[in-house]
């Protein structure tokens, strides 16, 4: 993807003395009293801002939190916890910034954030007037949101269109080349794992992957909509029979290409969804009426464990059983170390799959960890995202 970077503009010394505006992810998690929970995100937009710094740039970052309401900054939508987790950080204050729109009083060498961008009024629709004024308070945009790739908004798309010059923070970048690595250029065999609850929020997904991968591996409750599809018993499981057709449809366009979607041999059964239910392992065939089915069994996990090894290229997207539970974990645990221990090329994305990787401590052992949940869904959808569009039809001149 031909785009230009931050790191490239700052590296050539066009950086020193220019007004740099980057778009952050810092949308982090606060409890009651307005504490940061997991702060992963705003360690993740510090080289960023280091970068544009030691470039001798003057420095202006924004983000979103949360959903306010455009107009009105309540405090609860404020960035005050997010500047003072920046400052304790990067050992230095961070001022935060109201009301910015019309001017940024920021020299060279200092460093602002800009409050709560989803509170100004246009930011969800576009607004071009706003696009315009936030663009004419920067000579560099640096777009370093992942998350927010997928959304064509006033500080994600419409400020790209009318800043001097618009580029692609570090992790932006990072996100390209592994998304361009996994997809548009991978090591075969290409598995992809897609698990979750329905067929229908990931039904665009599996027809996509169906024309690029080797193995579409499908758990959770997708899996058990494509054991009907096979014609399997599933007794009382999650799924959608009114898909069954289109999970058909996913199996037969794979089998064409000579590629497959295995389908479990033996699955984990429980009589009721609880962590303390009794689970019992069967074959895929001996599915009760009563049953329900919460995990992949240990001879399907096997197999897959072996597919997963021999593997080039595996994108992963979605546990395969009902990992929070601990006798319904073991699917998922086998497929997540299979994976840490391919010399296969890794991403992976999505809330639960980063909570899976979280609890078998295996991040150091996956190629990539996207950190944009719904971005990185419309990636493996196959669709443009809005910001890697006009990153790159800027970079065109």
């Amino acid at each position: 993807m031909n785009i230009l970077r931050f790191a490239d503009l700052a590296a050539q010394g066009k950086a020193a003395g220019q007004r740099v505006f980057i778009r952050a992810d810092l949308n982090v998690p606060l409890d009651d009293s307005g504490r940061i929970t997991e702060d992963t995100r705003v360690r993740a937009s510090i080289p960023c801002i280091e970068l544009a710094l030691k470039a001798g740039a003057a420095v202006m970052v924004t983000s979103h939190l949360g959903r306010p309401t455009e107009g009105e900054l309540k405090p609860e939508d404020s960035l005050a916890p997010v500047a003072r987790r920046l400052g304790e950080l990067m050992g230095r204050e961070v001022p935060l910034v109201a009301n910015w729109v019309d001017g940024v009083d920021v020299k060279p060498g200092q460093f602002v954030l800009l409050e709560n961008c989803r509170v100004n009024k246009g930011e969800k629709k576009n607004s071009e007037a706003l696009a315009q004024k936030m663009a004419a308070l920067c000579d560099i945009f640096v777009h370093d949101a992942f998350g927010t790739a997928h959304r064509a908004e006033a500080s994600t798309y419409g400020i790209a269109q009318f800043a001097k010059i618009a580029c692609a923070g570090p992790l932006l970048s990072a996100e390209i080349d592994a998304i361009g690595k996994a997809l548009a250029n991978p090591k075969r065999p290409l598995v992809a794992i897609v698990a979750g609850s329905k067929v229908s929020t990931k039904l665009t997904i599996l027809q996509s992957l169906a024309k690029n991968v080797d193995q579409l591996i499908v758990g959770g409750g997708i899996a058990n909509t494509f054991m009907l599809a096979a014609g399997l018993p599933i007794g009382k499981s999650l799924a959608e029979a009114d898909l069954v057709g289109d999970a058909k449809a996913v199996i037969e366009a794979m089998k064409a290409r000579g590629a497959a979607v295995p389908i479990p041999v033996d699955v984990v059964t429980a009589k009721t969804f609880a962590a303390d239910a009794a689970a019992t392992v069967k074959d895929a065939s001996a599915v009760a009426a009563d049953d329900m089915i919460l995990d992949i069994g240990p001879k399907t996990a096997a197999q897959l464990a072996q597919q997963l090894k021999a593997a080039g290229t595996i994108v992963w997207n979605g546990p395969v059983g009902v990992f929070e539970f601990d006798a319904f974990s073991h699917g998922t645990e086998t497929v997540a170390r299979a994976i840490a221990a391919s010399d296969a090329f890794s991403i992976a994305g999505g809330g639960d799959t980063l909570a899976a990787i979280a609890k078998y401590g295996i991040e150091r052992d996956i190629g990539y960890i996207s950190t944009g949940g719904g971005a990185f869904l419309e990636v493996l959808e196959g669709k443009t995202l809005p910001a890697f569009e006009i990153l790159e039809r800027r970079a065109k001149g």
